[in-house]
């Protein structure tokens, strides 16, 4: 389960180290917690120790490929949800890998921006379908699945834009966001660095769910916290 607390567990499988150094740097940077594996025995022993939430999962690995892995996690009962990543993009693969049970697939090369959006999308998904989507902040409450807030029981009424960027700081809850952060998980880079779109939201936000839990790091972003 990933609460508003947790720092989602993923489980990053590629023989290419360099490819598997950068997405775990760059998830861990968007608060992600990661561990790693080289080989297929390797992803089936880290998938059964470290619990993963999501694996981004290598098709061609050195002893057997990723398709095999997931068959084997899948007959094993682990339904946990898998990103296959590959340098092969053909409509076969693609359809094997949705079919064995995987639920999205990103070929090389990749932006690494897009990749942690994927993440964050199907983790979404996965909570909603496990009825894990109510994030709780003090006496804020955000359900996802009904799109509604509601502060010591008062409903709030939000722009679909308000709401999505509520949702990411109830994500990353007392994390440090900064403005091109925001930016690439709210807005997807629909706006320049130097628009103020994130000051205007943030400004909205405030006047709304009261001006206690949203604060400003001066010259680096914002961060949710629960009032002291």
């Amino acid at each position: 389960m990933m609460g508003p607390m947790d720092n989602p567990r993923v489980l990053v499988v590629d023989d290419e180290l360099n490819i598997r150094d950068l997405v775990e740097v760059a998830l861990r940077f968007h608060g992600f917690d990661v561990t790693t594996a080289g080989t297929g025995e390797e992803a089936l022993t880290r998938a059964r120790d470290a619990g993963p939430q999501l694996i981004v999962l290598d098709v061609m690995l050195p002893d057997f490929d990723g398709f095999e892995v997931c068959r084997r996690l899948r007959s094993r009962g682990d339904e946990t949800p898998v990103i296959f990543l590959t340098a092969r993009d053909t409509p076969t693969d693609t359809v094997t890998g949705l079919t064995l049970g995987g639920d999205d697939y990103v070929t090389k090369p990749f932006s690494v921006d897009a990749l942690v959006a994927r993440v964050r999308a199907v983790l979404r998904r996965s909570a909603r379908e496990t009825g894990d989507e109510i994030l709780r902040v003090a006496d804020l409450e955000l359900d996802e699945a009904r799109w509604t807030v509601r502060r010591a029981g008062a409903e709030i009424e939000l722009s679909p834009t308000e709401f999505r960027l509520l949702a990411y700081l109830m994500h990353n809850v007392g994390r440090v966001l900064t403005r091109t952060q925001l930016l690439e998980n709210v807005w997807g880079w629909e706006h320049s660095p130097s628009s103020p779109v994130v000051e205007t939201y943030v400004s909205y936000l405030r006047r709304k769910i009261g001006p206690d839990l949203i604060h400003t790091q001066r010259g680096v972003g914002y961060a949710l916290r629960p009032p002291s």
